[in-house]
């Protein structure tokens, strides 16, 4: 068996650029050398999100939102609320440093995740305090439960761990059979691989399963379909996934081509109607 993959360009994903006083940021600063966009943030939405309604992609199973975030330096998300969601960060490139009303605060780096169970309610920030541009993806799942108590966890990158390998990084809390860093109240895995150029790794989408793959920096190759850094891959059908560097880049770990997987219970239908 093969799963199905349908192909999610770059060009199809929705590129949001807010005015910064919306999230409490000061005026662009055009005469910084370090600033690699105009605006302090350029936002690239997978699914529905803030300004953009696409009746044809509002989701991709419990996947609700994942936004690929480009943060200039000392530009950031003022605080903000959120309710009943699973809400799941990956740090790309640069230093995130998060604040929140149940008393956490932090700094995060390259490959590092968090997590954080909206719930009841919880108000946070998220900045980028560094020199360089901060880059980071962010997906809102479904929960479980609803009205759950809020919390927070985090888990700092091991470039060992996802050397030319799959790392998993997130798993459903009521699975008690694998270990990971981030538990969270839903049914979804979370991977992510940093891959030399020519090298494979392999992952069996086990039967009911579906799985949203992005390529975060390089080129790769998915079962014989070319993903260029942005686009993405909806998977279905279940089967084995090969996901081969066949072109890498520059980046804080060397010359990689890197990739983040969630993976989830497998809703007919759901996904991009548009492509």
């Amino acid at each position: 068996m093969t799963p199905a993959i349908k192909l999610i360009p770059d060009k199809k994903l929705f590129v949001s650029e807010p005015d910064p006083r919306w999230f409490g940021n000061e005026s662009n600063d055009e005469f910084n050398p370090e600033w690699t966009n105009e605006n302090w943030l350029k936002s690239k939405f997978h699914f529905n999100f803030a300004e953009y309604r696409n009746p044809a992609n509002p989701s991709f199973g419990v996947l609700k939102v994942m936004n690929d975030d480009l943060v200039q330096p000392h530009r950031g998300f003022g605080s903000h609320p959120h309710r009943d969601m699973e809400i799941i960060t990956y740090i790309v490139q640069g230093e995130l440093t998060h604040e929140d009303s149940i008393g956490t605060k932090e700094s995060l780096g390259r490959g590092s995740i968090q997590f954080m169970t909206a719930g009841n309610g919880v108000v946070h920030s998220e900045f980028n305090h560094g020199d360089k541009p901060l880059r980071f993806i962010q997906t809102w799942i479904n929960p479980r439960a609803y009205d759950l108590k809020p919390n927070y966890g985090s888990c700092s990158g091991s470039a060992e761990g996802r050397k030319n390998q799959l790392q998993h990084l997130v798993s459903d809390v009521d699975n008690k059979g694998v270990e990971t860093p981030v538990k969270i109240s839903q049914d979804v895995d979370c991977f992510a691989s940093e891959m030399d150029l020519g090298q494979k790794v392999m992952h069996e989408l086990p039967k009911g399963r579906q799985a949203y793959l992005v390529c975060l920096e390089g080129k790769v190759n998915v079962n014989g379909n070319d993903l260029n850094r942005h686009d993405a891959c909806e998977i279905t059908g279940g089967g084995p996934i090969e996901i081969e560097a066949t072109d890498v880049e520059e980046t804080e770990n060397g010359k990689v081509a890197h990739v983040l997987m969630f993976a989830m219970k497998e809703v007919p239908g759901s996904g991009r109607k548009d492509v």
